[in-house]
C-alpha cells in the first residue's frame, strides 16, 4: 500500500508541475520523448531481470499442476471481456482504448507509460496522456481493491478470485494479503498467475494500441 501511495503522490506532483508550467515538455523538444522510451525499455528489462533472478520461480513452475495455467488465461480473458463491455457504457473512448487500459492487468506503471507513448501519434500528446492517466488510475484501483477486498472475494467466489483480481500484483504487492487469506496452498497459483499476466502486459497493450494506428 505504501508503494502505491508513493506512486500516486509522484503522479500528482507531476500533474501540478505540468499545470503550473514548471515542467513543460515543449521546452525540452525531442529529448523528452526519447527519454521516456529509454526509461520504458529499462523498466521492461528490469522486470525480466527480477523474474530471472528468482530462484524459486523455476521450482514452482515445475511443481504446479498444468490446470493452474488456466487461471491466468481466465484472468486475462475475463479482464479483456469486461473491458470491452465497459466501452459500451462510456463515451469518448472506443473499445480498443478500453482493451488497452484493461490489458494493464494491474501493472499501472508500465501500462500507463506504454499507452501514452504508443497512442501519442494518433491521439496527440494531450489525449494520449489522458488515456495513460486513465490506465494508471484504473490499474491502481485494481490493486487497491484486491488489497482491501480479498476477504470478501474469498468468501463469495473462492480462493482463486483474489488471485484473478490482483492480476500482475498477485506475484508481489498483493501476494502477502492473498496468502494470509487463502493459506500457503495458493502460493504456486498466485506466482504462476502473476508471472504469466506480467508477460502479457507489454504484448497486449502494444497490440491493442497498434490496432488504432498509434
Amino acid at each position: 500500500m505504501k508503494g502505491t501511495l508513493i506512486v500516486v503522490a509522484v503522479f500528482a506532483a507531476g500533474c501540478l508541475a505540468g499545470w503550473s508550467g514548471l515542467a513543460d515538455p515543449g521546452n525540452f523538444g525531442w529529448a523528452v520523448s526519447d527519454m521516456t522510451m529509454y526509461v520504458l525499455y529499462l523498466l521492461i528489462f528490469l522486470v525480466g531481470v527480477s523474474m530471472g533472478c528468482n530462484p524459486e520461480l523455476k521450482k514452482i513452475l515445475k511443481s504446479v499442476s498444468p490446470k493452474v495455467f488456466l487461471l491466468p488465461l481466465a484472468t486475462i480473458f475475463g479482464t479483456l471481456l469486461f473491458s470491452a463491455l465497459v466501452s459500451m457504457l462510456i463515451s469518448g473512448w472506443g473499445v480498443l482504448d478500453c482493451l488497452a487500459v484493461g490489458s494493464g492487468m494491474g501493472y499501472y506503471s508500465l501500462s500507463s507509460v506504454l499507452i501514452a507513448q504508443y497512442r501519442e501519434a494518433s491521439l496527440g500528446v494531450q489525449l494520449a496522456a489522458e488515456l495513460g492517466t486513465i490506465a494508471l488510475l484504473t490499474n491502481i484501483f485494481r490493486e487497491m481493491f484486491t488489497l482491501v477486498g480479498t476477504p470478501w472475494l474469498l468468501r463469495w467466489f473462492g480462493p482463486f478470485a483474489p488471485i484473478a483480481s490482483a492480476g500482475v500484483t498477485a506475484v508481489d504487492v498483493c501476494l502477502p494479503v492473498i496468502i494470509r487469506a487463502t493459506g500457503d496452498r495458493m502460493l504456486p497459483a498466485a506466482i504462476v498467475s502473476g508471472v504469466i499476466t506480467d508477460f502479457s502486459v507489454p504484448l497486449l497493450v502494444s497490440f491493442f494500441c497498434s490496432l488504432q494506428g498509434g
